[in-house]
């Protein structure tokens, strides 16, 4: 990869390196991405080559064949301070919560530490997909009709349709959690309610 006067990845040649990368994770070749794309074998090659010149007319027909955003493919690959993720701990009554990842994207992570409470949660329900790992402690999942002990070094997968709710049991249990956006609304919303 070509860097500029900058010292910076030459975003040229990252595009091409991209869409050849892309194209190659799909299995296709430059005939499968021509026919997705409504571009020519041999236009793609040069582009992929650097024997052709980078332009939108180009790049709008194969970020959709390769289903990326166009922004994502432009995305400068300069290295980002904000990398690394320094989490800020939020507390409420029994929980502390740290953010581990970006609230900008599509899954999101936290790191919990649990209280034992005086009464179970009250299971709830809403749109999306969880998933927590316990780091430490004891967790009772309560899933529809079931209840359900998880202990350090075990996982749990559930759809969030099904009602719900954690709690810590015999002492404070720590957990990584992983839910999709919709889980996170419903999330961040729980934990208003119960503040």
């Amino acid at each position: 990869m070509t860097p500029n006067e900058a010292g910076q990845p030459d975003t040229e040649a990252l595009v091409r390196a991209r869409l050849r990368s892309l194209r190659q994770a799909q299995g296709w070749s430059l005939d499968d991405l021509a026919a997705r794309s409504n571009l020519s074998p041999s236009t793609i090659s040069r582009i992929e080559t650097g024997k052709r010149a980078v332009s939108l007319d180009v790049l709008l027909p194969l970020a959709r064949a390769l289903q990326i955003d166009l922004e994502e493919l432009l995305e400068s690959d300069s290295l980002d301070p904000d990398v690394v993720i320094r989490p800020v701990p939020s507390h409420r009554p029994g929980a502390t919560t740290w953010p581990l990842s970006r609230p900008t994207g599509s899954t999101i992570a936290f790191k919990m530490r649990l209280e034992p409470a005086e009464r179970p949660s009250r299971p709830r329900v809403h749109p999306g997909h969880d998933w927590f790992y316990v780091l430490q402690g004891r967790i009772r999942l309560v899933l529809g009709e079931r209840t359900i002990v998880i202990e350090a070094g075990e996982a749990a997968e559930f759809s969030t349709m099904t009602p719900h709710a954690i709690d810590a049991i015999d002492g404070p249990a720590e957990v990584i959690m992983v839910f999709d956006r919709e889980g996170q609304r419903a999330h961040l919303h729980q934990e208003e309610s119960k503040g």
